[in-house]
């Protein structure tokens, strides 16, 4: 009998990792444009959380980076080095290491056939992220290859945005019951682009077979989107019987409070009122950028960045409700700080996937052995730093795709090289 648990699969960050400043309304990655990035430091960073989790107990996975540069992408576009700068880091972009947006995810309890199902996510909006998805769909189809359990989809079209888990909440009393699917979408029309449309929300669920009494769609706040949430992870998170959500993160937050309690009754409701942590603290900080975990000790603990611990308004409140008697009891600290200045918290490192771990490709799974291998690829393979300036540079191009092919040959994963 097959044993359902929620598996995180965070991306491994790739080599070629820097700072392009290419996604709008992302503030942290326009304000970081130009820096230095450190690679290595990086994925190193996300594996340290990864093994933050396996201590914790729980069941961890990862997804690989995409081969970078893309140059079939370049081809495509007909893309000039010498006038089309942006295309060119495009083409470089490691943003595939926010797996988050890698797949909007059904577990089996919840869909017709009963089976996991998985829809790669488009990611039309940002150009640098919407060559993404073949690449992703390939890894996606050889992880989650065992078609008794799982059904792949390829991407919603692109005429609607779409991505991915990012602005998908699930409510359940356990990962392994029947649980109501939240979708949250943005209106179009302000400063910053609203990323997740609604009728991609509505084509994914409809792929997915699921039951319309159990499906809910619910607008972003175009404030949120406006001061820089420009997914709906960086204002709330579920899991299980618990939403994490800060006062302004959708347009009608009584009514979406009200509704997902009544269609999953003894779901609780953790508001973190505006006169608290402002959206600018919680967007600066990604409180709600976190993971919201189940460990088997049942004692539900939030994983947040460092930068929660250096905002005095966030680290108060945090500190306020685990002297209370809530239902998150813990707060684990990880220090992704090279993800964090690029716009990603633990939350978008992570795609989470309820399914039984043996029905899943064994060389996607991690363990500590495994982990060790990563890391000693990472040290050995993965440059120390990248600056902008060196985008395109064919000496750094070879060490990329030489890191690539590398982690792949630890790994045994020639499917993908």
């Amino acid at each position: 009998m097959s044993k359902l648990v929620e598996i995180n699969f965070d991306g491994i960050v790739g080599p070629s990792h820097n700072y392009a400043g290419l996604s709008l309304g992302n503030l942290a990655a326009t304000k970081n444009a130009g820096a230095t990035s450190y690679p290595r430091a990086a994925a190193l960073q996300g594996v340290a959380k990864m093994r933050g989790n396996m201590a914790m107990g729980l069941a961890q996975g990862f997804l690989l980076p995409l081969p970078r540069p893309d140059t079939g992408w370049l081809e495509e576009l007909a893309a000039d080095p010498d006038t089309d700068p942006a295309l060119v880091a495009g083409a470089w972009s490691a943003s595939s290491m926010w797996t988050a947006n890698a797949a909007t995810v059904s577990p089996a309890p919840d869909t017709a056939d009963g089976k996991c199902h998985l829809t790669v996510a488009n990611l039309v909006t940002m150009p640098h992220r919407s060559h993404e998805w073949r690449d992703t769909l390939a890894q996606l189809q050889l992880a989650f290859a065992d078609s008794e359990h799982f059904a792949v989809h390829g991407p919603v079209p692109p005429c609607f945005g779409d991505e991915g888990a990012a602005n998908h909440m699930r409510f359940a009393g356990r990962h392994g019951e029947p649980g109501l699917e939240v979708f949250v979408y943005g209106r179009p029309g302000g400063r910053f682009p609203a990323r997740q449309h609604e009728q991609a929300s509505r084509i994914v669920a409809r792929k997915h077979g699921l039951d319309p009494a159990r499906v809910l769609f619910v607008e972003q706040n175009p404030e949120a989107i406006e001061a820089g949430a420009f997914h709906n992870d960086v204002v709330a998170v579920a899991n299980e019987g618990v939403l994490f959500t800060h006062e302004l993160a959708f347009a009608d937050p009584r009514g979406t409070y009200d509704t997902i309690i009544a269609r999953c009754p003894g779901t609780q409701v953790v508001e973190v009122p505006a006169d608290r942590v402002s959206l600018d603290d919680a967007i600066t900080s990604y409180l709600f950028n976190a993971q919201l975990l189940t460990p088997p000790s049942g004692e539900m603990t939030l994983v947040v960045p460092e930068e929660c611990r250096d905002n005095s308004n966030v680290w108060n409140w945090l500190q306020d409700m685990l002297a209370g008697n809530g239902p998150i009891r813990h707060v684990n600290v990880v220090d992704v700080r090279q993800s964090m200045a690029n716009g990603g918290g633990p939350a978008c490192l992570r795609l989470r996937v309820v399914a039984d771990p043996a029905t899943v490709d064994p060389r996607f799974m991690l363990d500590e052995a495994k982990a060790d291998r990563l890391e000693a690829v990472i040290v050995q393979y993965w440059p120390e730093t990248i600056d902008p300036a060196q985008i395109g540079d064919a000496e750094l191009a070879a060490t990329v795709r030489t890191a690539r092919s590398k982690l792949l040959e630890a790994l045994g994963i020639d499917e993908l090289a």
